[in-house]
């Protein structure tokens, strides 16, 4: 064992996320002193394959309390993992999933994810490595295509209390020479686009994080909103070098009944091949150059087709919830090109990272996404895994962490640029 990296306690607490709802803080410490601490919490658009969390009920947080996550961190796993090596991940991942047979079932996915990722930044804070190092070794040296988040949707055309605000829009920088480069034209796009949104939408935005939405009775159908893109990214001089990425979390538009969707991207229903048929038009006529989740999380049919018919990024988040199994069969069919990577969908490190291993043994990328409390980590996560593309990024901590990483790795540093997305447009 290496010396100090034992684990002398484990211990955690509710938080309150920046997702509007409680959340799963755990700290680690070694016996040299290190600690990691990292967060779990729900997200706002929730794939229902995903592993279950442990909330308390009742009314106090309106259900979704985590006390009993908290409490099976500070009561089970502690004991369990006092003793351990933090440098030693699967055992401890390993340790929590035995756990009574099923560990994610009895202790709560949050708490293991938490759990987890706390062990991971412990275990190279106790090394004196960074995280990206102890997660990649020497072969973590790729920086990722960033995004700026530009617009959430869901009630522009009809009342939507399940889509999380989807679909989302963001401005993806994969054209440029070097990450600093491209998170500079993230803040640029995003500076320019806050005034588009007042002037062309009459909607005001707070900073950079924030991702606003177009109210009701604004436009007719979200082209309005795609041509805008199109004419900002072209009027800064961004043509080819910035495109859009889109998160559709398509189910929760879908009227079972019907077998029609209602309210996303214009007032009409819409039928599946309605859906399909819409996609090729935004591929061909716009800069699209990532769709996530075009389809229902158990439609891997239809997103295959839809794969096989662009030569764009497709990504699933709801289809895949970083869970091998899922992954595999996606590969099987040719569903999607790329992972969405959420570890609290899964519920470990290691589980995460043999979903990784899977993905990249068969061609597909990974996409890392800091919105179930990863926060600035998430850079490290990406090159750590030397992911192509990341979920936004571009501005904000996560960006201030990236290019830290950058001016770390020196002349080794490698910015992934147009390679880094998936599809055949991309590779050329």
């Amino acid at each position: 064992m290496a010396s100090g990296t034992t684990i002398v306690s484990v211990t955690a607490r509710q938080i309150q996320s920046d997702r509007g709802h409680p959340g799963v803080e755990a700290k680690v410490r070694t016996e040299n002193g290190a600690v990691g601490v990292a967060i779990c919490t729900a997200g706002v658009s929730i794939g229902t394959k995903e592993i279950p969390f442990a909330y308390d009920g009742g009314t106090k947080w309106r259900g979704k309390g985590v006390m009993r996550a908290v409490n099976a961190i500070n009561e089970k796993i502690a004991p369990l993992l006092r003793g351990m090596d933090a440098s030693k991940q699967t055992a401890i991942d390993h340790a929590m999933l035995s756990y009574e047979g099923d560990g994610k079932a009895v202790l709560g996915g949050n708490a293991t994810a938490a759990v987890s990722a706390a062990a991971l930044k412990a275990g190279a804070a106790a090394l004196g490595i960074p995280l990206y190092e102890h997660i990649g070794g020497a072969r973590a040296y790729v920086l990722p295509v960033p995004g700026a988040g530009c617009l959430v949707g869901s009630n522009r055309y009809a009342p939507n209390t399940r889509s999380g605000g989807k679909p989302s829009y963001s401005f993806m920088a994969y054209d440029f020479p070097t990450f600093s480069d491209a998170s500079y034209a993230c803040w640029d796009i995003s500076t320019e686009w806050g005034q588009v949104l007042a002037k062309k939408f009459n909607v005001s935005r707070v900073g950079m994080s924030t991702m606003p939405a177009v109210p009701p009775g604004i436009v007719k159908h979200d082209r309005e909103i795609w041509d805008e893109m199109v004419e900002t990214i072209n009027r800064l001089g961004y043509e080819g070098k910035i495109g859009i990425q889109v998160d559709v979390a398509t189910e929760t538009y879908w009227e079972e009944d019907q077998q029609r969707y209602v309210g996303i991207f214009s007032a009409e229903p819409k039928t599946k091949e309605d859906i399909f048929n819409l996609y090729l038009e935004m591929v061909k006529n716009y800069p699209f150059v990532i769709i996530e989740d075009p389809f229902d999380e158990d439609d891997y049919e239809t997103t295959a087709r839809l794969t096989k018919a662009v030569d764009i990024q497709i990504v699933g988040d709801d289809l895949f919830t970083t869970n091998p199994a899922r992954v595999q069969h996606g590969i099987e069919v040719g569903a999607a090109n790329t992972v969405l990577l959420k570890v609290n969908q899964i519920g470990t490190i290691t589980e995460a990272f043999d979903m990784i291993q899977l993905a990249y043994q068969n061609g597909y990328g990974v996409m890392p996404c800091s919105s179930r409390g990863e926060g600035a980590d998430i850079a490290d996560y990406s090159v750590g895994i030397n992911a192509g593309t990341v979920r936004e990024s571009g501005t904000g901590p996560s960006a201030n962490r990236f290019t830290e990483i950058e001016a770390e790795l020196g002349p080794r540093a490698k910015f992934a640029g147009k390679k880094g997305l998936k599809g055949a447009r991309f590779q050329k």
